[in-house]
């Protein structure tokens, strides 16, 4: 928790970088089973540590190579009740590989942080139902008291902060960042949109970004976009206002089709990582507040290297 009271992607000259589709990289390039894409099954055997490890290695190493620092992901997207207990795991089951995964990403920052890269650790906090569909939407007090196990458990831990990913509504967002207020922990939030450039919900997402803000006293660090390609969003960011100044983290698909499409996809589409850099790269003069760049479903390192080359140079 060492950078918990102040994040230093928030002061770098130049955005961090993290990852890209974790649960895509693992199952299409590394023939690794993911029932439900919960990577954090990995967690209870050697085995599965060591093909996190893999993972993460060549991310770690562009970082270093480009001089700025790195945001390392807990592997606890699907970590939640409702899909633990999908999956066979109790409350305490739980508990204890949210915290093997922050134990996972303290010993690959030491090893970063060695050589003197900066890396903060994010408590990953998933949906409660799909991250392509809103389903049954939760009040932000149910949110709140549904992901607050987790939130709690990240906050007694290593963490630096915890990121609500791949959010389809605003009012879970509302209740985990709230959650992590009550626990004393920086939140992120980051949506997810659709071709529109809308939430899963319909709502648009400068008035999910204010709302958030307006619910929770600006207590959200900053908010991001994933899954989502940025041919679905470039129009939204022609919207002027202080919403777009909250935006500090994108965390693009390689694909261009919509979440329907990609849900029936049988095949990774890995698009065009060259495409997605320049993509990135004409989006930059309207995100003057980015902290953080990476990938989503699909992208690997390759993609992560070439939205560096666009942002960066």
């Amino acid at each position: 928790m060492r950078h918990r009271h102040r994040l230093p992607q928030l002061d770098a000259a130049r955005p961090f970088l993290t990852d890209g589709g974790l649960e895509t990289t693992l199952i299409f390039h590394r023939g690794v089973d993911l029932p439900s894409f919960a990577a954090f099954a990995l967690l209870g055997h050697e085995a599965g540590r060591d093909e996190l490890r893999a993972y993460f290695a060549p991310y770690l190493a562009l970082a270093r190579e480009r001089g700025v620092g790195f945001v390392l992901d807990t592997a606890t997207w699907r970590a939640n009740p409702d899909w633990g207990r999908q999956l066979g795991y109790s409350l305490d089951d739980l508990d204890a590989a949210n915290r093997s995964a922050v134990a996972l990403a303290e010993e690959v920052r030491a090893a970063g942080e060695a050589e003197g890269m900066p890396i903060v650790i994010d408590g990953v906090v998933g949906p409660r139902g799909d991250g392509y569909d809103p389903g049954a939407l939760m009040s932000a007090d149910e949110a709140e008291r549904y992901h607050a196990r987790q939130v709690a458990t990240f906050a007694d831990s290593g963490v630096d902060m915890v990121t609500a990913v791949t959010m389809t509504n605003a009012e879970e967002a509302i209740g985990i960042a709230r959650a992590a207020r009550a626990y004393d922990v920086p939140a992120v939030v980051s949506f997810t949109l659709e071709t529109d450039g809308r939430l899963p919900d319909g709502q648009p997402l400068p008035a999910a970004i204010a709302r958030v803000d307006a619910e929770t006293g600006g207590s959200v660090a900053y908010f991001m976009i994933n899954c989502a390609h940025p041919s679905h969003f470039a129009g939204v960011l022609d919207e002027d206002g202080a919403w777009r100044d909250r935006l500090g983290g994108l965390r693009a698909n390689a694909s261009a089709k919509s979440h329907a499409e990609l849900d029936e996809a049988q095949e990774l589409d890995e698009g065009d990582p060259d495409a997605l850099g320049a993509e990135h790269r004409a989006l930059r003069p309207r995100l003057g507040a980015m902290a953080v760049l990476g990938g989503c479903c699909g992208t690997d390192c390759r993609h992560v290297d070439a939205i560096a080359r666009a942002w960066l140079d």
